[in-house]
């Protein structure tokens, strides 16, 4: 079946795969109801263009769309971006200022990354999703809420409750529809129309030989679409034709472990022929354990972080992930007394 090109919202959506053909029509029926969604999945899958899809196809769609990343504003500057404030609120309050959830009314409102929010906000944000009229900063005026929320998170939030981090009433609140986003390693079929949709926007004039749709349909992806996009952008600019042979195809911009290193890697990480999570066929159902997957995870941005002398942004460009996940993981491997290798 040839692959379908959507556009929602500005955002090109290209699907192959019977996994990400279900999923769009689970989102479109949800679009139809009132119900706060959650997209999940790791990043760089898609959520944003699920989300602006959910808009387009709802009974919404003619009015406001508003979106906002969590993890962008620091967390003093998230109740004023959401909710406004009144002139004169704080120091640097010169006018009003309305707040995301008043722009996006009778719309939507797309809380992107909400893992990251403060437990302080998930409390006011908990208030809201339940329909309960807000005060602006510094207003004596309570707002009525009139807009659909959809929240996407990359984290574990089941885990986050269970170690204190996210509220469990807000996290049963959000999951009144859960869409899941497929790593690109699981919808395999997705990934040469990808490709060569973002070949087209760099270089209409370039293709790719069968043998670099194979090379790139044998990896892991784990930056996923995004990761996708620059190798792609990268073998254009590599290749000394107007065809794209493997060997113009970066062998590791490090998130994207070939399947064959998978299988050469330690010990248990790998059992047998390419599955749904250990392997681009997407035919078994057992893989690697998440222990494996977290090493590699590790060696790659230990790899990254050496090649670009420690630069954290550049390392999380080459990883094709973002600096805020980036930062996240050192973190949390710090925390956990892990490090960045195994």
């Amino acid at each position: 079946m040839p692959a379908e090109k959507h556009v929602f919202l500005g955002m090109t959506a290209i699907i192959a795969s019977e996994s990400m053909r279900s999923l769009m029509a689970l989102a479109e029926r949800a679009a139809r109801s009132q119900a706060t969604i959650l997209i999940t999945g790791e990043s760089g899958t898609g959520k944003e263009l699920i989300a602006r899809a959910i808009h387009q196809l709802s009974l919404r769609s003619n009015r406001p769309w508003v979106d906002l990343s969590c993890a962008v504003l620091p967390e003093h500057l998230i109740e004023s971006e959401l909710f406004g404030h009144e002139k004169g609120a704080f120091s640097g309050a010169d006018t009003s200022k309305p707040g995301l959830f008043e722009m996006a009314h009778s719309g939507t409102i797309f809380l992107d990354e909400i893992g990251e929010l403060d437990g302080r906000m998930q409390v006011k944000l908990l208030r809201v999703l339940d329909g309960v009229p807000y005060y602006r900063l510094g207003g004596v005026r309570k707002v009525p809420i009139d807009a659909r929320v959809v929240a996407a998170t990359n984290r574990d939030l089941e885990t986050a409750v269970a170690e204190g981090k996210f509220r469990a009433d807000l996290y049963h609140r959000l999951q009144q529809f859960v869409l899941r986003v497929p790593p690109l390693r699981e919808r395999v079929e997705d990934i040469a129309p990808l490709a060569r949709h973002f070949l087209a926007e760099q270089n209409p004039q370039m293709a790719f030989t069968e043998r670099a749709v194979a090379a790139l349909e044998s990896r892991w992806w784990l930056g996923n679409i995004r990761e996708l996009r620059n190798t792609v952008i990268q073998a254009s600019l590599l290749a000394k034709s107007e065809w794209i042979e493997p060997e113009d195809i970066a062998p590791s911009s490090l998130m994207a472990l070939s399947h064959a290193t998978l299988m050469n890697g330690p010990a248990g990480t790998m059992n047998g022929p390419a599955g749904a999570m250990n392997g681009p066929a997407g035919t078994g159902s057992s893989g690697p354990p998440a222990a494996g997957l977290e090493g590699m995870e590790r060696r790659a941005i230990q790899a990254a972080l050496v090649a670009t002398g420690g630069h954290q942004a550049r390392a999380a460009a080459q990883l094709g992930i973002s600096r805020r996940t980036l930062s996240r993981k050192l973190k949390m491997w710090e925390e956990t007394g892990v490090g960045a290798a195994s």
